[in-house]
């Protein structure tokens, strides 16, 4: 069965967190402090309790430790990249900056260094799921002659779907980042955009002076899109500004 996304549940609807943790004493304080925000949550306490859950029941947002004792947290956000389109906030005790660099470049959407304050968590899990909420479809959107896609280099984008594909109609795999990165690019095409810009896209809010999340999503987009991420064409640097999507992009 393959991996889903977050649901199309209505906004009042419980939303479902996955907490995959080998610490039974962190599962057990997690589920029952979240359970009282009314969400509704499971455990899995290593990588194969993750891959079953995702393949099988399915969620709206995941919460990974990465010292898991069968399989490296790192190689669980390479998995979850290919086979999932929903939210992963990094919750672990491996807080040195190089884990937090490479984790965000593989697609977390958050990280959370262990001990964490438990309403920072939920203020972090609430964030992601707006984040993801505005642009996930709330349903499979009907033939229509005009079809909301972003077309530029022989890609394509439809936003109802969140799917993109490469000129040869392959599928490339998108993080809820990947997509609202992109689409900020797409959406002003040959217009430098700021860090803060993309920033305010991603996070809402400015970037910081330390802040590096827009310039991994960028070298993350670049390995998906450009013929030579080394020597980028589509997604070029501004010097001490930011941005610019240097191709033509056609929106139908």
């Amino acid at each position: 069965m393959p991996a889903t996304g977050p649901s199309s549940a209505s906004p009042n609807a419980e939303q479902r967190i996955l907490i995959v943790d080998d610490d039974a004493d962190i599962v057990t304080l997690l589920t029952r402090y979240l359970s009282g925000h009314g969400f509704q949550v499971s455990g899995a306490g290593n990588g194969a309790e993750l891959r079953a859950h995702v393949e099988g029941v399915g969620t709206d947002v995941i919460l990974l430790d990465l010292g898991l004792p069968d399989e490296d947290g790192l190689e669980l956000l390479r998995y979850l990249q290919g086979t999932w389109s929903g939210p992963v906030i990094v919750v672990s005790g491996r807080g040195e900056p190089v884990e937090r660099v490479v984790g965000l470049e593989l697609g977390a959407d958050d990280f959370v260094s262990k001990p964490f304050d438990l309403r920072e968590l939920l203020a972090r899990i609430r964030s992601v799921l707006r984040r993801s909420a505005k642009t996930a479809p709330t349903q499979t959107p009907a033939p229509t002659a005009q079809s909301n896609l972003f077309e530029f280099a022989g890609f394509r984008l439809d936003l109802a779907s969140r799917r993109l594909t490469d000129p040869q109609g392959d599928e490339v795999a998108l993080t809820t980042g990947d997509f609202q990165l992109l689409c900020a690019l797409l959406d002003k095409p040959r217009q430098v955009l700021s860090r803060d810009e993309l920033m305010d896209a991603l996070y809402k809010r400015e970037a910081g002076p330390f802040d590096r999340a827009v310039d991994m999503g960028i070298g993350r987009l670049r390995r998906k899109i450009e013929p030579n991420p080394e020597v980028p064409i589509l997604i070029k640097s501004v010097r001490g500004v930011g941005y610019l999507f240097a191709s033509e992009v056609i929106r139908s």
